[in-house]
């Protein structure tokens, strides 16, 4: 095996020079030491490390670095290596630099530079970060590798797997070289598409959601039948209930359908969220959360899908896509929502997946460069998409169907998308035509205030109009209010109780006793990623209330 990366960057060669030198000297045996001398060229060197399947233990970052501060840095790295150990080196007067750090990038230390002697300021800081990491390695790369079609509809959602649960791969188009190398060892064609290729030589052709997850190493089957709390959704609320449950000793299980962080996980930039000041991706927010949960014993269960939920006896039980089940003594349902899709436009559900996108889809951003991207909707996600997106393509195009943005999206979000030159705002403007000839290629966008058409040619379209509750498994099981959202609390009809019903329903209780509902699928829910993480851990409460009580 490959000895873990220690890597140190700071645009001050003699600093460099020194670090790598010290480094190398107590731990040169067993690992190997990197240096780079800016933020651009270190990772550079951090994408070649994860190319070649090795691990980084610990990334030490200068602060004061042009053109990229070591903070910047490392929010960048961490999308390489999440577990890699993170330290700042900070002159005297970077102490407050530092500290903002440690919301921004999780950072694990801050050295104050000159650092000598190294046996007493340097050295114990590494060892016990080195030991903190060995419990808790980067995931030893996997080398997956997946081969399709460029604009295919089953490739993007397998890349999107694997990107959202951090599992590394690489795409390859099949009729590239190293495509085609893969495909003849598989012992299949391109007529089969896609294929993933395992670190371990394993080929899988067509596979499902679940063939991919197990064979990269997500769990996918619960290890018990009985569990004290069952959280369906792994988005902010779901994970708040998760982390809340474990870290109170309640025998705690996860299933997500496809990836932890729901629809939260998908955005590039959260700024209001309390305790991050230079905001936070969401799938950083989530990642962290999911290993919080993980640290407090909850069993995660990726690429489940829940089909119905009843009663037996004293437990609830959760029924599975396969038929299998798992009981639990109380649930909490967090299955948020997804964003609606625009079916009624002439020739775009054809295209979903092949240039038409419903949400942030972020591992698509790359491949926008110098392009036109087309952003649907005015609320704050679609504004955080196409700040994203600026930074890639060529022009962002908004098309909202009402007069302004100012009645839908936070002001901090206008603010920014209004100093972007190449963001353009069009209001009044709705799609009403798709066309394409195996993917997306042209758009027919009208004017509503004059009824005017245009046809522009476009290759990306992402959808961000509103959202409708994941809720059609739950019919007959709980009651909900016409739109489909999960009623709870005070909000349940009563009128028709009779004397059989011994108590109220607790503020978050379904009318199913025992099951509760937080974050985007309750009904009169605050669609923020804050009251939603706030619901999950008050569920919890109510839990113990319930378990207490029954």
């Amino acid at each position: 095996m490959p000895r873990p990366v220690i890597l140190t960057v700071d645009d001050d060669p003699g600093v460099s020079r020194a670090v790598a030198r010290d480094l190398r000297r107590e731990y040169g045996e067993h690992h190997r030491i990197v240096r780079a001398d800016s933020g651009e060229t270190a990772l550079e060197a951090l994408r070649e490390i994860a190319l070649r399947g090795e691990q980084v233990a610990v990334i030490l970052a200068d602060q004061r670095m042009p053109r990229m501060s070591g903070v910047e840095f490392l929010e960048r790295a961490m999308d390489l290596f999440p577990r890699a150990r993170r330290v700042l080196l900070t002159a005297y007067a970077d102490t407050d630099a530092a500290i903002t750090a440690i919301n921004v990038v999780d950072l694990d230390h801050y050295l104050l530079k000159p650092w000598d002697p190294p046996e007493e300021k340097l050295y114990p800081v590494v060892d016990q970060l080195l030991e903190a990491w060995r419990r808790a390695p980067d995931r030893p790369s996997t080398d997956t590798r997946v081969v399709g079609h460029r604009w295919s509809a089953r490739s993007y959602e397998l890349r999107d797997l694997l990107a959202r649960n951090q599992v590394p791969f690489r795409f390859h188009l099949a009729d590239d070289p190293e495509g085609a190398r893969l495909l003849e060892a598989a012992g299949c064609g391109a007529e089969r598409l896609p294929v993933v290729v395992t670190g371990d030589g394993r080929a899988l052709v067509e596979p499902t959601d679940a063939e991919v997850a197990e064979q990269v190493g997500l769990s996918t089957h619960a290890t018990a039948e009985l569990y004290d709390l069952a959280v369906v959704g792994g988005g902010p609320g779901g994970l708040g209930a998760a982390v809340y449950g474990g870290s109170e000793g309640l025998r705690t299980v996860l299933v997500e359908s496809l990836a932890t962080g729901g629809q939260a996980g998908t955005s590039s930039r959260i700024e209001n969220y309390l305790g991050f000041p230079d905001g936070v991706s969401g799938s950083q927010l989530t990642d962290r959360a999911r290993r919080q949960a993980v640290k407090f014993g909850v069993e995660v269960l990726t690429t489940r899908t829940v089909t119905g939920l009843g009663v037996r006896g004293g437990v609830r039980v959760l029924t599975f896509d396969d038929g299998s089940e798992i009981a639990a003594h109380a649930v909490v349902l967090a299955t948020g929502v997804s964003y609606r899709t625009l079916d009624d436009v002439p020739g775009l559900t054809e295209f979903a997946g092949e240039g038409v996108f419903y949400g942030a889809a972020t591992t698509e951003a790359p491949s926008c460069a110098d392009e036109v991207v087309y952003v649907v909707g005015g609320a704050n996600s679609a504004g955080q998409a196409a700040m994203n997106f600026s930074r890639y393509a060529r022009r962002v195009v908004m098309l909202v169907r009402g007069e302004s943005l100012a009645s839908s999206m936070s002001h901090y979000l206008i603010e920014q998308i209004e100093g972007v030159a190449h963001i353009e705002v069009r209001t009044c403007t709705e799609v009403v035509a798709a066309e394409g000839e195996g993917h997306l290629e042209k758009l027919t966008l009208r004017d509503r205030s004059d009824g005017t058409e245009e046809v522009v040619d476009a290759q990306w379209l992402f959808v961000f109009i509103g959202a409708q509750p994941r809720t059609d498994w739950l019919d007959g099981t709980v009651d909900r209010d016409g739109r489909g959202f999960v009623l709870t609390g005070p909000d349940l009809d009563r009128s028709g109780a009779g004397s059989s019903d011994v108590r109220e329903p607790l503020h978050l209780e379904t009318s199913l006793p025992g099951v509760f509902a937080v974050g985007d699928v309750r009904g009169g829910s605050v669609k923020r990623v804050a009251s939603a993480v706030g619901e999950g851990a008050m569920a919890v409460s109510l839990v113990h209330r319930w378990l207490e009580n029954r």
